[in-house]
C-alpha cells in the first residue's frame, strides 16, 4: 500500500500554487495547503465521501498541518489561464469533458449525507438536492495532455440544485457572457456559442435543456450579486473583497445582458447585443 504523505512533515519549501484568489494555497511536497475555516469539517466528510465512491478527480484529506491549514492531496496536471485558452477549451471536446466530469460529481455526490450541524462557507446556503461544488468552472479544473483530471477548490461546496452547478459552469466555460470575455479567452468570433451550451448540456446527460440552463444561468448570477452584497455587510470575506473589486456591479450587468440574450443562447434566433 502506498504511504500517505505526512501533514506535518516540514514546510519550508513551499511553492506558491496559480490562483488562490481566495485562499492562500501552496504545494508542499505531493500535498497542498490551504487556510481552513469553520467550513472545514463539512467539506473534508464531502471529500471523504468522494474518495470512498471512487470519484477520482478530487483531491484527498490528509489532515491539518502544524499551522492549522488543511492537507489535501495534489492532484497532477495544469490549471487553466484566465486568458488566451488553450484549444482544448475552445473545442467542444474541452466542454463535453466538462460536462461529464459534472455529471460523474452529482452522480457520487447524490447519496452524501453531511454530518450534523454541517457549516458551509457560504452561511446563506439552504436545503437543496445535493451538494454542490460551488464554483465548477474551467479554471478549478486540472488537465494532462488535454485531458481533465481534477476538480480543485471545494471551498464554496454547499447545498443547492444540480441545475445551478451546471448552469455556473456554462455561464464560465461557454462562456455565457459578453465578447469582451470571449476575446480574453482567445474564442473565436465565428464560434458557434449556442451549439458549445448545446453540446454541454447533453455531455451532462440532457437532463436539462439549453433554455432551462440558460434560466438558471441568470438566477445564478443573481444569486451570486445577492450573497456578496448580504454577507460583504457582515464583514466576511473574500465577499468584502468581491464588492470592493467591483463584482456586485459585474453581475448585475451581466444578468441583465443575459435577460436581452436569452432567445440566443437557447437557440431560439435573435442577435447578441453589439457592444456588449
Amino acid at each position: 500500500m502506498t504511504a500517505r504523505p505526512d501533514p506535518d512533515r516540514p514546510h519550508d519549501h513551499e511553492i506558491p500554487l496559480a490562483g488562490g484568489f481566495v485562499n492562500d494555497v501552496v504545494r508542499v511536497g505531493d500535498t497542498v495547503r490551504r487556510t481552513s475555516g469553520p467550513w472545514t469539517p463539512a467539506v473534508h466528510a464531502l471529500l471523504r465521501h468522494l474518495e470512498e465512491v471512487g470519484f477520482a478527480e478530487s483531491p484527498r484529506v490528509l489532515g491539518i498541518d502544524d499551522l492549522g491549514r488543511e492537507v489535501l492531496s495534489y492532484l497532477p496536471g495544469e490549471t487553466m489561464p484566465w486568458t488566451n485558452w488553450p484549444r482544448v477549451l475552445c473545442d467542444d471536446d474541452g466542454v463535453a469533458q466538462l460536462g461529464r466530469l459534472l455529471r460523474r460529481y452529482h452522480d457520487a455526490v447524490s447519496d452524501f449525507r453531511p454530518p450534523p450541524g454541517a457549516v458551509w462557507r457560504n452561511p446563506l446556503a439552504g436545503p437543496g438536492e445535493i451538494i454542490r461544488h460551488g464554483d465548477f468552472s474551467p479554471f478549478n479544473t486540472t488537465w494532462v495532455d488535454d485531458t481533465v483530471v481534477g476538480l480543485i477548490d471545494w471551498d464554496f461546496a454547499r447545498p443547492g440544485r444540480r441545475i445551478d452547478d451546471l448552469a455556473y459552469l456554462a455561464w464560465q466555460l461557454v462562456p455565457l457572457q459578453p465578447e469582451g470575455r470571449r476575446k480574453e479567452y482567445g474564442l473565436d468570433s465565428r464560434l458557434d456559442l449556442p451549439g458549445r451550451l448545446s453540446v454541454l448540456c447533453d455531455a451532462y446527460g440532457g437532463d436539462y435543456s439549453p433554455a432551462e440552463v440558460v434560466a438558471a444561468a441568470i438566477d445564478v448570477i443573481e444569486a451570486e450579486r445577492g450573497d456578496t452584497a448580504e454577507l460583504a455587510t457582515w464583514g466576511l470575506q473574500p465577499w468584502v473583497r468581491f464588492a470592493d473589486d467591483g463584482s456586485l456591479q459585474a453581475f448585475a450587468a451581466e444578468a441583465r445582458w443575459l435577460r436581452r440574450t436569452r432567445d440566443f443562447w437557447a437557440g431560439n434566433g435573435g442577435e447578441v447585443p453589439c457592444p456588449d
